[in-house]
């Protein structure tokens, strides 16, 4: 297994608002919700997304898999909107439009 990425953290900082960690993250976020659609077995998911070795630390594997899939839920569910308009604004931003 190769060394855990310090780009994905423990824990996920909650706020009310899409954070830096959440933009940087939203790739993670989408393929979290996509493993959890197929009821793919979240030690399998925190190994391949997270480099989270739960046969090595169960529970801070299944600690960091929860909370990040929770706060892509959350994402998904009440900050979607807010991603969309930001994803709009960053294309006209890019193209020159107003």
């Amino acid at each position: 297994m190769g060394a855990i990425d310090p780009a994905v953290a423990d824990h996920v900082c909650w706020a009310d608002t899409l954070t830096a960690y959440d933009e940087a993250h939203l790739l993670l976020y989408l393929r979290l919700l996509d493993a959890e659609a197929a009821k793919a077995d979240w030690r399998e998911v925190a190994r391949i997304l997270l480099n989270r070795d739960a046969s090595v630390d169960p529970e801070g594997a299944l600690r960091c898999w929860s909370a990040h899939l929770k706060r892509a839920q959350w994402v998904a569910e009440i900050r979607y909107d807010e991603l969309l308009r930001s994803a709009g604004d960053d294309r006209r931003s890019k193209s020159g439009n107003p």
